[in-house]
């Protein structure tokens, strides 16, 4: 009995200690990721730099630069009370380690259950109205419980033309989705009808980086899955199937290529109509995501079909795109002149613009072993901790703020401004796949504090006010995503209980007659009558496979990755080889091939076409005859 009184003892000295720690010093409780957390710090705490001033010493705070303060308010939320204490975001965490213990230390197998359910329910109540209401158009009002296409008659609004090409967008981006809820007979079904009913052939203008992503991703993505039994959903052959979502896939590239046209640096344009190419009045400013986020697409379908060109326009955009990084701090600007070279937009960041560039380093190298994408990779990444994190230097130890990545200019490092936006929460989870997973369960926690302040993620947040500067959420899944990643490296149930908070936020804030809403403001929780193809496609199926534990996916012994639409690539040994080299090998070069193109790719291009980059495009009409 002698050492249960000693154990006892030892508890509630334990207990005591957490006490007089909790009320003498304010510290912040440990969060039960095997390592105490110790963060103790108030934004509105925190001085201001004077106007201009450059830091020269980097510090463990998060410097600022002097703004007018009623332009700030301005700017926020008119609902939120500018006199109110600022809180850290740790406030939202602050309860005592035995209440965390008790909360957050596990989740019930029946609870999974019923959150599994509730995931795979939202995505039909979603999916099913889209059939019903929306199909053959691109997106569901679910509000008005109607369909949406492009503005036809306003061509200038890109908010909606940008990703509405008259192509069946929701169904074709839901696909993989389908497989990953298990239900083959709506997805052979789906296949079917795109097969039937969807082309390309239209006058469309469209944002290459979206058709790419959404639309060319899921068909290679379904095609693969279909047509491999070896891949995590196993022999799911559809009878008939000749190759059809590949020949789409091919199609719709094809009618990309002319983005890569006349222009002098190999950045792609940002826009292409679908029947006619570029537009003529085509800007030639393009942000950095947008132009160096094709290879993953491009390059599975090179590989595939064994022709180099798609892999070769997008690799030459990111090396490009690379060779334009500042000599002083390694970083990119977002918004680039195709032409010139010239950087429009100098902010450098983790969000819009910017996001992923970076994710496409790190997932082109895992799916197709070039190191020179991993040695770009890191050498980005070094960049980003050495100029963009701000904070100490530990996330769990040390004197200063936790750390926070901001938005600098790309070649001072010097701050622009104080917020960050919602499509930076999908870091957390690229660092995990990068395998720093201590710095993604400190940055994810940021996010989800201001989840669990208002139900969503604002598309902006200004960390100085700790106050929304843009106030609706599309149901973007970056958030989600990242919870997933990190449930899926550490196991630990707290990512469990973030999910089930983020899935009964969205069934309660989002949810209309027809499906799922876009927040307009995520204080009033008004809304709009938009339900992006994302939800069905990464927002449902991330929240799925986090409760999902026995899907096919975590018991296959092949690994997979998701594209940055969510859409299941396999990692292939198919796809570290280039069928292209053994048809035309590299020979040695009598002179230096241009700097962002290598010489085997010069020799075999010159080789299979003899022709100018201008006409390969033609060209691959051709292919497209003998592939129909």
């Amino acid at each position: 009995m002698q050492w249960r009184s000693i154990v006892v003892g030892l508890l509630v000295l334990r207990v005591l200690l957490n006490c007089a720690v909790w009320l003498v010093f304010g510290l912040g409780p440990s969060w039960g990721f095997d390592f105490p957390i110790k963060f103790s710090f108030n934004l509105h705490k925190i001085e201001l730099l004077n106007d201009g001033e450059r830091a020269t010493v980097k510090t463990n705070e998060w410097p600022q630069h002097v703004y007018d303060h009623r332009n700030l308010q301005a700017k926020t939320c008119s609902k939120i009370d500018g006199n109110s204490p600022k809180k850290s975001y740790l406030s939202f965490f602050q309860e005592g380690r035995d209440e965390y213990d008790r909360k957050y230390s596990s989740f019930p197998d029946a609870l999974k259950v019923k959150m599994r359910g509730m995931a795979r329910d939202m995505f039909y109540f979603g999916y099913d109205n889209y059939m019903k209401f929306a199909f053959p158009q691109d997106e569901l009002n679910p509000i008005a419980c109607e369909g949406r296409g492009p503005d036809v008659l306003n061509p200038s609004n890109i908010n909606i033309n940008d990703v509405l090409g008259n192509y069946s967008l929701t169904l074709i981006d839901a696909l993989d989705t389908l497989l990953v809820l298990g239900n083959v007979t709506e997805f052979h079904r789906a296949v079917k009808l795109v097969i039937e009913t969807v082309s390309f052939d239209k006058d469309s203008t469209v944002q290459v980086f979206e058709a790419n992503i959404r639309i060319l991703g899921s068909l290679i993505s379904s095609h693969i899955l279909l047509t491999d039994p070896l891949h995590p959903f196993g022999d799911i052959g559809l009878k008939d199937y000749d190759n059809e979502l590949l020949h789409l896939a091919h199609d719709l590239a094809v009618r990309l290529l002319p983005a890569f046209e006349n222009t002098s640096t190999g950045i792609p344009y940002p826009r292409v109509n679908l029947k006619k190419g570029v537009p003529p009045d085509s800007i030639n400013e393009t942000c950095t995501a947008g132009a160096g986020s094709l290879l993953v697409e491009f390059g599975i379908l090179s590989r595939l079909i064994g022709d180099s060109t798609f892999e070769w326009v997008a690799r030459r955009a990111v090396k490009a795109l690379w060779n334009l990084r500042s000599n002083e701090t390694g970083l990119l600007g977002n918004v680039v002149n195709i032409q010139t070279g010239q950087w429009v937009g100098k902010q450098s960041g983790l969000g819009a613009g910017m996001d992923s560039f970076y994710e496409y380093l790190l997932k082109s190298y895992i799916l197709f072993g070039e190191k020179e994408d991993y040695m770009m990779f890191s050498a980005a990444y070094e960049s980003i901790q050495s100029h963009l994190r701000r904070g100490r230097e530990a996330c769990n130890e040390g004197e200063g703020d936790p750390p926070l990545y901001v938005n600098v200019n790309m070649f001072n490092g010097q701050i622009m401004n104080t917020w960050i936006d919602s499509l930076q929460a999908f870091f957390p989870g690229l660092q995990v796949l990068n395998g720093d997973v201590e710095n993604a369960i400190c940055l994810h926690a940021f996010y989800y504090a201001i989840w669990k302040r208002f139900g969503a993620l604002p598309e902006r947040y200004n960390w100085q006010l700790q106050a929304p500067d843009v106030l609706f959420y599309p149901l973007r899944p970056e958030l989600v995503e990242s919870t997933y990643l990190l449930y899926q490296a550490t196991k630990n149930p707290f990512y469990l209980h973030v999910g089930m908070d983020i899935l009964e936020s969205l069934e309660k804030n989002t949810k209309v007659r027809c499906g799922y809403a876009t927040l307009h403001h995520v204080v009033d929780k008004s809304k709009e009558d938009r339900m992006e193809s994302f939800f069905l496609s990464e927002t449902c199926k991330y929240l799925f496979l986090l409760f999902d534990e026995d899907n096919p996916l975590h018991k296959s012994e092949n690994k997979y990755i998701f594209t940055t639409e969510g859409h299941v690539v396999p990692i292939d040994q198919r796809f570290r080889e280039k069928s292209w080299e053994e048809q035309f090998p590299c020979e040695e070069p009598n002179k230096e091939p241009p700097a962002n193109i290598s010489n085997c790719e010069r020799i075999s291009e010159e080789r299979r076409y003899g022709l100018p980059l201008k006409s390969m495009y033609m060209r691959q009409i051709d292919h497209m005859v003998g592939l129909s």
